[in-house]
């Protein structure tokens, strides 16, 4: 996401916060994405926007810590009912069906981010076609058109949820 918003003129910063990490294993990444020069490097506390690739986490993590008031849910689920997200904007899903019927598979595991990469486009308005024209550059032969799909899809398909 942070590539196409460069290519769309914004400023943005992407990283990771790693740890013990395995595959199935629950991961932070952070992003900024704004209209001025971004001079913070650090964890971002109360975020925007908090995107779930797993349903599951809800259970086990509090992945909605510090998430602002009315801020953004973007979920991979088939469906908004029986997740408990309140007061928020959601942004659901179904990235592993469309992941599934793409053949995004790898070792048995549905690849869900390029389809999230979609539904976050929506949820934050970042034009698709930028969205397809970055991941398309970044993973070149090994795909980028299946993916780009993928993002597209979910594009078209997130249904929205505001509280």
């Amino acid at each position: 996401m942070v590539l196409a918003a460069y290519n769309i003129g914004l400023w943005a910063q992407a990283f990771p916060f790693f740890g013990a990490e395995r595959r199935g294993a629950p991961v932070t990444a952070f992003a900024r994405i704004g209209k001025v020069r971004i001079r913070t490097r650090s964890m971002i506390r109360n975020p925007d926007v908090v995107v779930i690739l797993d349903p599951q986490l809800l259970k086990s993590t509090d992945v909605l810590k510090g998430l602002k008031n009315g801020g953004k849910i973007v979920i991979n689920s088939p469906s908004a009912t029986g997740t408990g997200l309140g007061n928020y904007i959601i942004y659901y899903v179904d990235a592993t069906k469309i992941a599934l019927d793409l053949n995004l598979v790898l070792a048995g595991w549905p690849l869900v981010n390029t389809a999230i990469l979609g539904a976050l486009a929506k949820a934050i308005n970042i034009p698709i076609g930028a969205v397809e024209d970055a991941v398309t550059a970044y993973l070149g032969g090994r795909g980028g058109d299946v993916n780009a799909l993928a993002a597209r899809k979910a594009y078209n398909e997130v249904r929205v949820i505001e509280h």
